[in-house]
């Protein structure tokens, strides 16, 4: 593709690394070149697109808010980081994005896991860079690279990764370790035993999955549901039905996380999936005299920036603490060397993600991966995330191996 002219260029990214990724690494390399952020009201948005910075930076779910200035814009090209958020043909985001895309020069859609979860996260992107050499359908595509196992399950057929490589094209593809020379990771399970109060309402809940599902079919979304509220419980905090958080004596898990921490010789990174859980793990280690800070989803875009800024070049804070679905694409956060689990999550891509921010350039010191488990299906996730298992297509095999044990 000849590009000609490149004067404007738009980069859609997470909201998490406007600042903090895309805007210092353009002023670091590019100081010559005009720079903004889109970001705020719809007013705000639209005066910095119509301001004519050379490189303009906005987050995923802005562009529908600003897309007729967009369209209107004049840019060139348009970048897309963390290009996986447009898996799915069927969302508003795919649909908008198409649609501004459609008279720029060039779109450039970059993703380390173009099909982290299955061969079918790769129909959104084909469709929109390779149209012409994928199927129109769905249906289609996923008859291609999947095979029906049972009513609500399919398999990927041992030619899927052929398939997805040939409608991703046209593609550059460079793995890691051919571009840097990292040091090495490290993986450890750390066992922090459920309390007893955990193990009482861990019990019950297994019981309970055990008399829902007497002779009914399992879904993979009763299943996932039912899943989660396990990982909850291990995790010492459960959502009701209502909203309403009940907390369970969690002080074994906590005790294993502080141990980590007093033994890393740098910063470390807390993975925390669950909200509530955030704000009990943070009060505890200020208890314990370690300082740390909170990413998640209610923490706005200019604080996060100051928080990576600090965590990155001050002594303090010592921890961080991340929920992984607002803050595990696109940060460097080399200050760390260690990244503590504080329970697991079930997707693949946001496992592998998350734990890509220490193993970054700029990185010096050997890495750990820490996995902390107390409940058998804890365990059972991690070793799947690590092997790169799909979770949601293993996720029925896990509730019936879960409801079979009390059995």
């Amino acid at each position: 593709m000849k590009l000609g002219v490149i004067k404007r260029v738009l980069v859609i990214c997470p909201l998490s690394i406007m600042k903090s990724a895309w805007q210092a690494d353009l002023f670091t390399f590019a100081m010559h070149r005009t720079c903004d952020v889109a970001y705020g009201d719809s007013k705000a948005r639209k005066k910095i697109i119509n301001q004519g910075a050379e490189f303009v930076i906005i987050n995923f779910d802005g562009v529908e808010i600003v897309k007729k200035d967009i369209i209107d814009g004049g840019f060139d090209i348009i970048v897309i980081d963390e290009a996986s958020a447009y898996k799915n043909p069927q969302t508003t985001r795919w649909k908008t994005l198409k649609e501004v895309s459609a008279k720029v020069k060039g779109l450039w859609m970059l993703t380390g896991t173009p099909a982290a979860q299955s061969p079918l996260d790769a129909f959104g992107l084909a469709k929109m860079i390779n149209p012409n050499g994928t199927p129109k359908f769905f249906g289609a595509f996923r008859d291609q690279v999947m095979y029906q196992a049972s009513q609500y399950r399919w398999i990927p057929k041992p030619n899927a990764q052929d398939v997805v490589h040939k409608v991703l094209q046209p593609a550059i593809r460079f793995e890691k370790n051919q571009c840097l020379d990292l040091p090495d990771v490290t993986y450890v399970d750390r066992d922090a035993p459920l309390t007893a109060q955990q193990i009482k309402y861990y019990t019950m809940l297994k019981k309970q999955m055990t008399m829902e599902a007497g002779g009914e079919q399992i879904t993979a979304v009763n299943a996932a549901t039912s899943i989660n509220k396990l990982l909850q419980i291990s995790g010492g905090a459960v959502y009701t039905d209502t909203r309403e958080v009940v907390e369970f004596d969690v002080s074994n898990r906590l005790r294993a996380i502080l141990e980590v921490i007093e033994e890393a010789s740098h910063k470390v990174l807390v993975f925390v999936p669950f909200t509530h859980t955030i704000q009990l793990l943070s009060e505890y280690l200020s208890k314990n005299g370690i300082t740390s800070d909170i990413i998640n989803g209610q923490v706005p875009v200019n604080r996060r920036h100051d928080i990576i800024n600090n965590f990155q070049q001050q002594e303090e804070p010592r921890v961080l603490i991340i929920q992984p679905q607002a803050a595990s694409h696109g940060l460097t956060l080399t200050a760390a060397n260690v990244i503590i689990w504080y329970a697991p999550v079930t997707s693949v891509e946001t496992y592998l993600q998350a734990n890509a921010r220490i193993n970054r350039p700029g990185q010096k010191n050997p890495m750990t991966i820490v996995h902390i488990k107390g409940s058998e299906v804890e365990g059972k996730l991690y070793s799947m995330l690590r092997s790169n298992i799909t979770s949601h297509n293993k996720i029925i095999d896990l509730y019936r191996q879960e409801i079979e044990d009390i059995a």
